[in-house]
């Protein structure tokens, strides 16, 4: 079927919308930005802010969240001040913004003390918090209980797993229904090894080959999918090597399973965009694809010699869902599908 016979976006706008009929129990509700870009110094959130208002501009979509950094962005003894400045910050961020934001780790003295400040006030205009260095569920388990002493026991969090032993115990920290996405931490895991794995293994390509650093990634990756949560793969330090990030952001996508990806420098933003990205006859295909599943009311159908069904209908849906949210320029008709306000992170 081309393009030209799909059912037209009336149908589309009348029929029953995918999220409703494809998304299992093991495939993610949970719609995000494929990039997370991180900043911790004044000028750069502020940056990081702005930037984020102008590509939604660009692209009719928000394609990264704004996570604002008191873990390496505050000063040794200025945490409070830092906090501070970053509630001013997301209070004052526009209202269609993504903000969030990476809090201090669990046993930090300061940890407490930034949920009190930034969720307790400016929990309503958060879409999660980054909570770093997570060990096990009953890490979840306080920052959860933090929340809800702030009055934001509404919020998200995303994790970020950083060891060994936090690796080993992926599939329940993904289990935890407070939690939204597990991001990897490669450089404290790759530290955490005593020397045993070599300095190669943080960079671009060595994070890829190093068995031990490919089992961590794969291990987050399926708990991820196995709970319905979102993978978030690992920062690239050469961050003026715009090449290495892109082949780095291809890899995590395409052999790894990751949906999401940390930057440190607005020059990364594009290239992840870029690597997480379908093309353009994916796209098309998948919207002949979706539209004839929806005309036949999301029975089996057969699309150039192959037969499709559900369970290949979801797998084209969330590759128009992964277009859209890297702000590639769909087919007319679909985008009726993406006509709503992207609310909370969940469809």
């Amino acid at each position: 079927m081309s393009l030209a016979a799909a059912p037209t976006a009336q149908k589309v706008g009348g029929g029953a919308h995918p999220r409703d009929v494809l998304l299992g129990a093991q495939a993610s509700g949970i719609q995000l930005p494929v990039c997370d870009h991180y900043s911790g110094v004044e000028v750069r959130m502020r940056k990081s802010l702005q930037l984020q208002a102008e590509m939604t501009q660009e692209f009719g979509t928000c394609v990264f969240d704004a996570t604002l950094d008191c873990e390496d962005g505050a000063p040794v003894g200025g945490e409070a001040e830092h906090a501070a400045l970053v509630t001013e910050l997301a209070l004052g961020a526009a209202q269609e913004a993504r903000v969030a934001v990476r809090v201090h780790p669990v046993d930090h003295p300061s940890f407490e003390a930034d949920i009190a400040q930034i969720a307790g006030k400016a929990g309503h205009r958060l879409r999660h918090i980054m909570v770093p260095k997570v060990e096990s569920v009953a890490d979840v388990e306080r920052a959860e209980r933090a929340l809800v002493q702030a009055g934001a026991g509404h919020l998200p969090l995303q994790v970020l797993i950083e060891s060994p032993a936090a690796v080993h115990r992926a599939f329940e920290i993904a289990a935890h229904p407070r939690v939204q996405s597990l991001s990897f931490g490669l450089m404290d895991f790759v530290s955490a090894h005593g020397g045993a794995i070599p300095a190669q293994g943080m960079t671009s390509a060595g994070q890829f080959t190093h068995p031990l650093v490919v089992r961590a990634k794969l291990e987050i990756a399926s708990a991820c999918h196995a709970h319905g949560k979102v993978p978030s793969h690992c920062v690239v330090t050469e961050f003026s090597d715009t090449q290495a990030m892109r082949a780095a952001g291809q890899r995590a996508a395409h052999e790894f399973g990751f949906t999401r990806m940390w930057s440190i420098h607005p020059a990364q933003i594009r290239p992840i965009l870029e690597a997480m990205a379908p093309n353009a006859a994916d796209i098309d295909q998948a919207t002949e694809i979706v539209l004839a599943a929806q005309a036949a009311d999301w029975a089996p159908i057969s699309h150039q010699g192959h037969l499709h069904d559900r369970a290949s209908y979801r797998f084209f849906w969330h590759l128009l869902e992964r277009a859209h949210s890297t702000g590639r320029r769909l087919p007319a008709e679909v985008r009726p599908f993406f006509t709503h306000n992207e609310g909370d992170g969940h469809a």
